[in-house]
């Protein structure tokens, strides 16, 4: 039913001028849209890399024992899920216009220096700044859960063995971790690529749907841009899958939980067979 439904819109859809086609095919490969996707592109990944090393550094301060860096920790989470990104990137856009310089030193003195805020004028630096210290907040609760996931006994085995804590998170705990962090991390990528649009908030508008906005404005094709900013955001969204599933591939060999079809008869219950005990298969007998 579903099929048919869908066959229906396309052949309806293409019969609508309001779509304008011609249109779509015209912009889809233009440069200005094809310059456009690349800004998008590099705004998802700069965002990421700092938005995922900063969420790893929240990640340890919320697992500290030390209350006032678990409460810094904590705070910071809770200002930045706890407002819209959209808020947190105007207030990001109007930063250099309430605070034009910094101070930092020993405060009520004059022992310090200026720090110049001059680099915050450039849309495409602030929107990657606060396009990372949204998602750091995420990617934070993220791999916490991630490191939550693996046993302790796993890091005590480690410390029996004589490995040094560097060696038990490389090795142990991070590797096992990587199995739970990479879905969540993988769907942040590609709700990422998406939440750039937002960035008209700054205002920057070199973004794919900022220019795609702009060149409808003019040629008053609303529709058809549209249409070529969602096939470039499919595009970019369907690789992002494909490497999503080949990851998680890779760090969940081993685990069969989810596959009964590979599970050996025995260990279906998560039962071991007894040493030199007969397997589900064999018939009795010495062979």
């Amino acid at each position: 039913m579903l099929i048919l439904l869908l066959v229906w819109f396309i052949v309806d859809a293409s019969q609508r001028e309001a779509y304008g086609w011609q249109y779509v095919g015209k912009y889809v490969f233009d440069k200005r849209i094809s310059a456009a996707a690349l800004v998008t592109l590099q705004l998802t990944v700069y965002s990421m890399v700092i938005g995922i090393v900063l969420g790893l550094v929240l990640a340890v301060m919320r697992l500290s024992p030390n209350p006032v860096v678990k409460s810094i920790s904590w705070l910071y989470l809770w200002i930045f899920r706890g407002t819209p990104v959209y808020v947190q990137l105007v207030f990001w856009g109007l930063f250099s216009l309430i605070y034009p310089q910094l101070f930092l030193g020993v405060p009520w003195t004059d022992i310090g220096f200026d720090f110049d805020l001059g680099f915050m004028q450039n849309a495409f630096v602030i929107a990657v700044i606060g396009l990372a210290l949204n998602e750091s907040a995420y990617m934070a609760e993220i791999v916490r859960a991630g490191l939550l996931s693996v046993d302790q006994g796993q890091e005590e085995a480690a410390t029996a063995l004589g490995m040094s804590w560097w060696q038990t998170m490389t090795r142990i705990v991070i590797p096992q971790a990587m199995r739970v962090i990479i879905p969540p991390t993988g769907n942040e990528v590609i709700s990422m690529l998406k939440t750039t649009s937002l960035v008209a908030a700054i205002p920057l508008t070199t973004d794919l749907y900022g220019v795609a906005r702009d060149i409808s404005a003019v040629t008053y094709t609303p529709i058809p841009l549209l249409i070529v900013a969602s096939l470039w955001y499919l595009l970019f969204t369907s690789i992002l899958m494909v490497g999503q599933y080949f990851l998680e591939k890779r760090y969940s060999r081993g685990v069969n939980a989810r596959r009964p079809d590979r599970q050996e008869p025995a260990l279906a219950t998560g039962a071991l067979p007894a040493a030199g005990a007969p397997d589900g298969n064999d018939l009795g007998g010495k062979g």
